[in-house]
């Protein structure tokens, strides 16, 4: 532990600015995400550009190519948030049936598989399986916030808990404390879009 803590004391007197800097714009989208503030793609967007860089450069290829994907989905949420399918001003959050949670749970699960044996076998990547599991669930659960499906929080809990550890194995002492920070802030996050979920629904009861 005493190690742990010197590590990350000599990272803060170290060229660490460009990760606090992603630190710190990752930490408001998810704030701003909280409050469905359309605002959060736009600093998801200027943290993805920074983890990109540094992903790479230790080598979680895995995680690098998910800042690529969260890029485009940074677009995307931005107008999905914007336009709702039905033509309203905004998109109102919803839950996924259990059959849609088991098909996106089995998609995760096949390739990770896939992924991490070709990058275990093909590469020098560092820790392939939960390099890819962390990946694949970060695509699946992204695509459930851009939809704003209440059950996302649930999935990032469990993605941000292991990507704790594999960014401290990569000695990326910042980011492993962001996603601390992140599974306090997802506790806020399900309970305010909990609260706006059922607010919509008796709103739309009362419609009936």
């Amino acid at each position: 532990m005493i190690d742990f803590f010197a590590t990350v004391g000599e990272q803060l007197l170290q060229n660490s600015m460009l990760e606090l800097t992603a630190v710190v714009f990752a930490i408001i989208y998810l704030i701003l995400a909280v409050r469905e503030n359309i605002l959060c793609w736009f600093a998801a967007g200027i943290s993805t550009l920074i983890f990109l860089a540094i992903f790479w450069d230790v080598k979680l290829y895995m995680e690098s190519g998910l800042q690529v994907y969260y890029l485009a989905m940074a677009f995307i949420g931005w107008y999905q948030w914007r336009h709702a399918n039905d033509g309203s001003t905004s998109l109102q959050i919803s839950m996924w049936s259990m059959r849609q949670h088991l098909i996106a749970l089995t998609l995760i699960a096949v390739l990770t598989f896939i992924s991490g044996y070709l990058l275990n076998s093909g590469t020098d990547a560092q820790l392939p399986y939960l390099d890819s599991l962390t990946t694949w669930g970060s695509v699946i659960t992204t695509v459930m916030v851009v939809r704003k499906v209440l059950e996302n929080w649930i999935y990032w809990l469990v993605i941000d808990a292991i990507s704790i550890y594999l960014y401290i194995d990569r000695e990326l002492y910042f980011t492993s404390l962001l996603f601390a920070v992140y599974i306090v802030i997802i506790f806020f996050g399900w309970f305010s879009w909990s609260k706006s979920y059922k607010q919509n629904m008796n709103a739309a009861q009362r419609r009936l």
